[in-house]
């Protein structure tokens, strides 16, 4: 499918979700269309994967038929469906009842059929409960079907979940529909409701370009950023993954077998169910990623409190785009924890510190860490000023990026982005100052790449990874700056004391002005003297 019909196919799915949502809040919509999305998803897959297990015995029906093929073949098999179940778990790692597919799912909507509610709640508990490994439980948890939203009684529920789904069916029914057109379908939407969101939009979406900055930067040799793409990632670890959308681009720019295993942690339960969806819809296998529900402060991940150095993970790679300044509990105990304790703790205030050291904590001694912060890291003094000092003494800030004001759905401050290594080669930190190239949106303002620049030239996305990569000055945009003139400033990393992106203004030389007055002065008299010359031949007033 080309770029034009997956943006198609996402455009024809919003318009379903904004027409069909009537008064009901974005976000809980939001997780229904979602919801019914990867069921479609799901029911693809385990349907291709039991056509090629059966073989010849799979059966071809009529294009009439609009149940799905599995329905006839257990109703005439029901000796054989336990062996078939089992090896459906070992080969795809789950297993869906006929009456739970997508596709005889959609045909109750059609046929307005009032079981339609029952069987969905019976279709989700059973995939939770029976299907998947243990790793998949409560996947639907936040999908309440029984919701006074969809309506206040059974009968009117039904009713508009049979409406919600035929029109999603007939709305996918216009499309062929891989794995990677539905995870596409999946992605564009949870950015068109992050549009819609607001502030709530910052739980859980990072905006693709920002993105793509990030996921280009740890992807490239991170002692020789300059000789390219690294070849494989063990372990990439977002520690406030969202809906997952970071570590699936990484992903991308790795290929599907460029990284070993995906890692991520986020804290809000319904984002959570969101990003383990959007892994399986971007065909990434459960073996080859993992999600944890827990708080990322507080350090609840049991395979993240290793405390043998032998055995604790470290991850080639880490991403974050944590919530700004969020305010936290500092206490005595985490005072002495080992992510902090060589540092100090982040004030209550802003804990844009604490989530940087957690990120930091567990980066590989070659690894690359690039995090989204606001501006005020740079700056801030107290117990912020104290970390970033001995960060900055300890040669652990690479790079300094400042991008322009109003990009993200949340907040119209402007950030950064740090580029953190353990072991870095270059002893300068290279500051990037980026906040005047963009594109003014309507709402947001917009990063383009290179095919989208409307007067030619490099992107502004391209610019920063290409200027990051091999460490580029360019006036009133980049430049190396040494730790001395750093410890000058105070350990201050306010972008604009190094690159300033004011016009320098031309030096005024006071004689040559005054040389310049004089001779346009002469021109004066002299063209004035002429002029007269003409008026008083015609007989009219002279000019003074």
């Amino acid at each position: 499918m080309t770029d034009f019909e997956k943006q198609k196919l996402g455009n024809t799915l919003w318009t379903i979700a904004d027409q069909l949502r009537g008064a009901m809040n974005a976000d809980d919509f939001r997780d229904y269309m979602l919801a019914f999305l990867f069921l479609r998803y799901l029911s693809d897959n385990y349907e291709a994967a039991a056509k090629k297990e059966l073989g010849a015995d799979y059966p071809e029906l009529e294009p009439e038929d609009r149940l799905s093929p599995l329905s006839f073949w257990y109703a005439d098999n029901a000796v054989d469906v336990p062996e078939f179940e089992k090896q459906m778990r070992r080969k795809v790692h789950y297993v869906i009842e006929p009456q739970y597919l997508w596709g005889n799912i959609a045909e109750m909507a059609r046929t307005q059929d009032d079981e339609l509610l029952s069987t969905l709640q019976s279709g989700f508990k059973y995939i939770e409960e029976e299907s998947f490994a243990s790793t998949f439980r409560g996947l639907f948890s936040e999908i309440n079907l029984a919701s006074d939203k969809l309506g206040k009684t059974y009968a009117e529920r039904n009713a508009r979940l049979c409406k919600i789904i035929a029109e999603i069916a007939k709305g996918l029914g216009q499309f062929s529909t891989d794995s990677d057109t539905l995870g596409d379908a999946y992605e564009y939407l949870i950015g068109q409701f992050a549009a819609g969101s607001g502030k709530k939009a910052g739980e859980f979406y990072t905006p693709q370009r920002i993105s793509d900055i990030l996921s280009a930067i740890v992807t490239l040799d991170s002692q020789e950023p300059a000789t390219g793409k690294r070849s494989h990632l063990d372990s990439v670890l977002d520690f406030a993954c969202g809906s997952g959308s970071l570590l699936l681009n990484v992903r991308h720019r790795m290929g599907p077998h460029g990284i070993g295993k995906i890692h991520g942690q986020e804290k809000n339960i319904t984002t959570y169910n969101l990003a383990r969806m959007n892994m399986l819809l971007h065909g990434v296998k459960d073996s080859e990623f993992d999600i944890f529900h827990g708080d990322t402060l507080l350090n609840e991940w049991d395979m993240l409190r290793e405390t043998n150095p032998a055995k604790m993970p470290k991850f080639d790679a880490v991403v974050a785009n944590p919530p700004f300044s969020y305010r936290w509990e500092p206490s005595e105990a985490l005072g002495e924890d080992t992510r902090f304790k060589n540092y100090g703790l982040a004030p209550k205030s802003a804990a844009d510190f604490a989530f940087l050291l957690h990120g930091f904590h567990f980066l590989k001694q070659d690894g690359v860490m690039a995090i989204i912060l606001p501006h005020g890291v740079l700056f801030r003094g107290g117990a912020e000023a104290r970390i970033r000092t001995k960060l900055l003494n300890d040669g652990h800030i690479d790079t300094v990026i400042g991008l322009p004001a109003n990009l993200f759905f949340s907040t119209g401050i402007p950030v950064c982005i740090l580029v953190l290594k353990k072991c870095k080669k270059p002893d300068d930190v290279l500051f990037i100052n980026a906040a005047e190239h963009f594109e003014k949106g309507k709402r947001q303002n917009q990063l383009l790449r290179t095919d989208e620049m409307p007067s030619g030239g490099i992107g502004h996305i391209e610019k920063i990874i290409d200027t990051y990569q091999y460490r580029k000055e360019e006036p009133r945009y980049s430049r190396r700056v040494s730790m001395e003139e750093i410890e000058k400033n105070d350990f201050n990393l306010n972008i604009s004391r190094y690159v300033s992106t004011a016009e320098t203004e031309e030096e005024i030389i006071l004689g040559n002005v005054h040389e310049q007055l004089l001779s346009l002065d002469k021109q004066i008299k002299a063209a004035t003297e002429k002029h007269n010359a003409f008026l008083k031949e015609l007989g009219l007033p002279l000019l003074p």
